[in-house]
């Protein structure tokens, strides 16, 4: 290949990307996708051999996998000729991989069938099919994602219970110290990596804060397009792992990872402006509430219930739904009220916005953002009332989100019409058998608590 050649393909990369790069050599390009877990699925290769644009395929089968790696058998046509999906680069993704030993790019990818047509499957073409909707209105969402996750002390055996890591100070955390500086600075050399390799990858960290939990750490971003925001969280998912292993400890997302922590979330902030004014819809030119706000707000309230298993797609996802513990068990909403599953934060009405707190931070993203916006988006359609605002705890109200997986599910395929419609039915079809799966296969495994009180006393 020419030098011309390889300087046009090097040309498409961001600037960021380039500047960094300077005048070192691009060794290597990782062409990655999302499948329906989350995990980052493609192939690498040299960039010499990407910059060439030769076509790249992966099988479709790539979306029939579970978290445990097995593929599951559904009432496909076809569905093991291992037919080949196409890998579309969208450049601005590209991003580095600062902690790889060579210089390497990472490019998330579109994928289309071999005629060109969007895999309706892949969650960023879910997401990306959520946003056409509102885009045919002249509307455009905001987000805002927060994650959270736990620090922990390298698990080697899964029958063993997760504890924190060791903190600089040589003692484990062991106190919950919501929102303290010397915590943070117990994994100061955890958090600088994150920064590094943040400012590296062009990413734009808004703050971070130590949560409720031992160990456990927030990091919220800066507001904007929904798509970017989710692929930031895809790639940043990553980057934390590999910041925590430079370190000696692993970084989880799972929910739930210690018995007597609160789980991690992934709120998003939500709001939906006019394309051509930039104006915040959900508050009217006085700066009073809008009808699209409630109607926002209430398609959330009706649609929630069928696609909590989105937003807390395992069992584990569940134990982190308990009263008095951080999370919300129901749908009601309130200004400032952080024990709502739908908060109004305090703001100026030009940042009115809706906090969704029933994400899990084992989700999607892609996933998650698209039924999140999907609801709202059929309120807003539909004219459609809020219940009233709560005041006071939401967590002694009754119970509105199912307690496990499996009546998550039955909710999700009970709604028959309107969310699966606008998150595709062929997507949530392979959904719910690939969770089903998951669930029995969850359901043969002897728990250490069955062998602790039902072994020797029944």
């Amino acid at each position: 290949m020419s030098e011309d050649i390889r300087r046009i393909a090097f040309d498409k990369l961001p600037a960021g990307f380039r500047d960094w790069v300077a005048d070192r050599r691009v060794e290597e390009v990782e062409c990655v996708i999302c499948d329906i877990a989350g995990i980052s699925r493609g192939k690498a290769m040299p960039f010499q051999k990407f910059s060439r644009g030769d076509r790249m395929y992966l099988p479709t089968s790539l979306f029939y996998q579970t978290i445990s790696g097995d593929y599951v058998d559904m009432d496909i046509a076809h569905q093991w000729t291992e037919a080949d999906m196409v890998l579309k680069p969208d450049y601005t993704t590209a991003t580095a991989a600062p902690w790889a030993d060579d210089i390497t790019v990472q490019v998330i990818h579109d994928i289309e069938d071999l005629s060109g047509n969007p895999v309706p499957v892949a969650p960023r073409n879910v997401l990306k099919r959520v946003l056409d909707l509102y885009a045919r209105e002249g509307w455009e969402p905001v987000v805002a994602p927060e994650m959270e996750f736990y620090l922990i002390k390298p698990n080697l055996n899964p029958n063993e219970p997760i504890e924190p890591p060791l903190g600089r100070t040589g003692r484990q955390m062991a106190s919950r110290q919501a929102y303290s500086m010397s915590a943070v600075d117990e994994y100061g050399k955890v958090i600088d990596d994150i920064y590094d390799f943040a400012e590296v990858q062009g990413f734009e960290i808004d703050t971070i804060i130590q949560e409720g939990g031992a160990g456990q750490v927030e990091i919220n971003f800066i507001h904007g397009d929904p798509l970017k925001l989710a692929d930031q969280v895809f790639f940043f998912k990553r980057t934390i792992r590999e910041a925590a292993l430079r370190n000696n400890c692993f970084a989880t997302f799972m929910a739930k990872p210690m018995q007597d922590e609160p789980g991690s979330a992934m709120h998003i902030h939500q709001s939906v402006v006019d394309t051509k004014s930039g104006r915040n819809l959900f508050s009217e030119p006085d700066g009073s509430a809008s009808s699209l706000f409630y109607g926002y707000l209430a398609g959330q309230q009706l649609h929630f219930p069928s696609v909590v298993c989105i937003f807390a797609p395992y069992v584990n996802s569940y134990r982190r739904y308990v009263p008095e513990g951080s999370a919300p068990i129901n749908l009601e909403w309130g200004p400032d009220n952080r024990t709502t599953g739908l908060r109004i934060p305090i703001g100026p009405p030009e940042a009115r916005r809706i906090e969704n707190r029933i994400v899990g931070m084992d989700c999607n993203p892609y996933l998650a953002l698209a039924a999140s916006l999907a609801c709202g988006y059929l309120g807003m359609k539909e004219g459609m009332t809020p219940r009233d605002p709560v005041t006071g705890e939401a967590y002694r109200r009754a119970r509105a989100l199912p307690r496990d997986l499996l009546p998550a599910l039955d909710l999700f395929e009970a709604e028959g019409s309107e969310v699966a419609a606008l998150l595709g039915r062929e997507f949530c079809s392979v959904y719910k058998a690939i969770k089903r799966d998951e669930i029995e296969t969850f359901l043969r495994v002897i728990s250490p608590w069955e062998r602790a009180h039902l072994l020797l006393n029944v």
